[in-house]
């Protein structure tokens, strides 16, 4: 993704080790001496350790690829918890030796009979052993002793060993491993990169794919680079496919601490905003991308001010219901319906209850017909303003329920101080 938009012919920092990418720091250089010099030995065990990461497959992959093939037959493996009669089998699987239905005996006389036909030949062999902390110490053993094959006085193989620091710890303190030892012609451990060699090596890898100056990277971003891998080259270019890949996603021509900060948060797990892409590739922004601003809610802001009238209306009737207590008459009055004239104002308020206009800002946006889709965006905005619609309305509604509460109530006491104005005028007649 991020070599297209950066114009990379390849992948810069991928984590399949590649002599394409052989970066020669001071610490490999060292170790391709080494192995310079026991190739030149022709005989014995030469081992490379190094932590994860390191390199060793990266520089061993680049030695055979300088070799001269016509003069050297190489086999490399990759192992696992192996026995002793399994390594032997793998390697002679490996000089593309039959080995179908053979024992143990008849692969170790197949294997020398293959090592005298290609030093007849002139060609010297060489068997390369990745990961060999995983092999026992029999395992190891078995190898030792396929090194002792010889034609007259010339070694017909030569063994490296590559493997983690756990490896030099076992090699260095087994006592079942001393003859081993002794067979060991050069060693060398893969120390990581130094902190001046982030950059060089970082562009190294970036010109090999094809780099023209795409992204820009400030020298604060190496020192970075550092503190956090140590100077690992495998953690180097993990993080740097991150870095890359967001600078794609934003669009960015230049690669700073803030960006890489970003990232390593990223990878910590933090939720971390990206940044749009800048207007030079970005379409311009709708206003509908925007976030709308909560609208304060004013329909009761807004309300008619008959409410408040009807309201002083009601307290100075309850104040007078209180002062001028109804009469209750002993018989039971005839039910009527009693429709009493309400003073001006009032019988409007009763036929057209207050109702609060809805705000301008809460209308949803009218959709004309035959117009596209809407998108996702704006499908949340209308229906965003729908919801508040559907709020203001049922608080018009719980207010239009309270005042014709409020309504009957005073309908009602009107009803009751009719009522005991008769009964008083009655019992005066009667007296």
């Amino acid at each position: 993704m991020y070599e297209t938009f950066y114009g990379l012919n390849g992948r810069p920092f991928q984590l399949t080790p590649d002599p394409h990418f052989y970066f020669e720091s001071l610490t490999h250089r060292k170790a391709l001496s080494y192995l310079g010099y026991g190739l030149a030995q022709g005989e014995g065990f030469i081992v490379i350790t190094g932590d994860v990461g390191a390199g060793k497959t990266t520089l061993v992959s680049h030695l055979m690829a300088t070799i001269d093939k016509a003069r050297l037959t190489a086999a490399n493996i990759v192992t696992t918890k192996l026995d002793s009669q399994d390594i032997v089998r793998v390697a002679a699987n490996h000089f593309d030796i039959d080995t179908d239905h053979m024992d143990k005996a008849q692969l170790l006389s197949a294997i020398e009979e293959f090592l005298h036909a290609e030093a007849r030949a002139g060609r010297r062999c060489l068997l390369i052993v990745d990961e060999s902390q995983n092999l026992p110490v029999d395992a190891l053993e078995e190898l030792r002793m396929l090194s002792n094959f010889q034609l007259g006085r010339q070694a017909l193989l030569q063994i490296f060993l590559l493997g983690q620091p756990e490896f030099r710890d076992m090699l260095e303190n087994s006592n079942q491993l001393e003859q081993l030892r002794q067979r060991v012609i050069a060693h060398h451990h893969l120390e990581p990169m130094s902190a001046d060699e982030i950059e060089p090596y970082i562009t190294h890898r970036l010109s090999k794919s094809g780099w023209s100056g795409r992204p820009k990277i400030t020298s604060n971003v190496f020192r970075l680079l550092y503190a956090e891998t140590d100077g690992v080259p495998r953690k180097i270019n993990t993080l740097m496919s991150r870095i890359l890949l967001m600078g794609s996603i934003e669009h960015a021509e230049l690669i700073d601490q803030k960006m890489v900060e970003r990232v390593l948060a990223d990878l910590n797990g933090e939720e971390v905003e990206i940044a749009e892409p800048s207007e030079s590739f970005a379409e311009t922004k709708s206003p509908l991308r925007e976030k709308p601003k909560k609208a304060r809610d004013t329909s009761f802001e807004h309300a008619p001010a008959e409410s408040g009238e009807m309201v002083e209306q009601v307290r100075e009737a309850q104040q007078q219901s209180l002062s001028h207590p109804p009469h209750v008459p002993v018989s039971e009055p005839k039910q009527e319906v009693v429709n009493p004239t309400l003073p001006s104002g009032r019988e409007e308020a009763v036929s057209k209850p207050a109702v609060a206009p809805v705000p301008a800002a809460t209308r949803a946006p009218d959709v004309e017909p035959g117009l596209p889709a809407i998108d996702d965006e704006t499908a949340e905005i209308v229906d965003m303003f729908a919801k508040r619609l559907s709020l203001v309305e049922k608080r018009m509604d719980g207010q239009e329920e309270n005042l014709h509460r409020v309504l009957t109530m005073l309908v009602e006491w009107v009803e009751n101080d009719v009522r005991s104005k008769e009964s008083y005028v009655n019992a005066g007649r009667a007296a």
